[in-house]
């Protein structure tokens, strides 16, 4: 299996904002993410998995829109999304109804989901953040369900605001691969 794992992209946001380039850094930033469809396709990559804070803030209905096309422009990858601190799933956040392309996988709760794929032996577990803030340590106690499959955790947080991280506990828990965001350090 091949796949490819990103977090932290912060679509919307304005790098530089109020310097004479920064408009040009907020669009670079979205012909990054679809040079990165380039590459899955060329690739051949199975599953795309994005860890949180896909986007600086709550998206607009359009941005979704936009990301959904060129989500769409995928052969062959599936896309596995939580919602992070940033992007949280709030009352009125424009994901709660949000129509993807088939290829698609959002999580939706605040508590642990899987999706499954069989074509490739693989489970991925996750949650999205539905509020700003989570301080609860939600990663510490997981374990995956099944032993004879890949399973991956897919994960944002790591300080006391943003679900804290116990790395000894994620390191013991079984996950073959553990997808982190949020703190934007490899």
């Amino acid at each position: 299996m091949r796949f490819v794992h990103i977090s932290d992209v912060h679509l919307g946001a304005t790098p530089d904002w109020g310097m004479p380039w920064g408009e040009l850094r907020e669009r670079e930033i979205w012909d990054s993410l679809e040079r990165l469809i380039d590459v899955c396709n060329k690739e051949r990559v199975d599953l795309l998995l994005i860890a949180g804070d896909l986007f600086h803030r709550q998206p607009l209905l359009r941005e979704l829109k936009e990301l959904n096309y060129i989500l769409g422009r995928l052969e062959k990858t599936r896309v596995v999304i939580m919602a992070g601190n940033h992007d949280y799933i709030g009352p009125r956040s424009y994901y709660q109804n949000f129509k993807w392309n088939d290829r698609v996988f959002m999580f939706m709760k605040d508590t642990l989901d899987l999706v499954e794929f069989p074509e490739l032996n693989t489970a991925v577990y996750g949650l999205s953040y539905l509020s700003r803030d989570i301080t609860e340590a939600l990663y510490d106690n997981l374990r995956p369900g099944t032993a004879n499959r890949i399973n991956i955790l897919l994960a944002h947080g790591g300080d006391e605001k943003n679900i804290p991280i116990n790395r000894k506990k994620l390191l013991e828990s079984g996950f073959d691969y553990i997808a982190l965001g949020h703190i934007h350090k490899p």
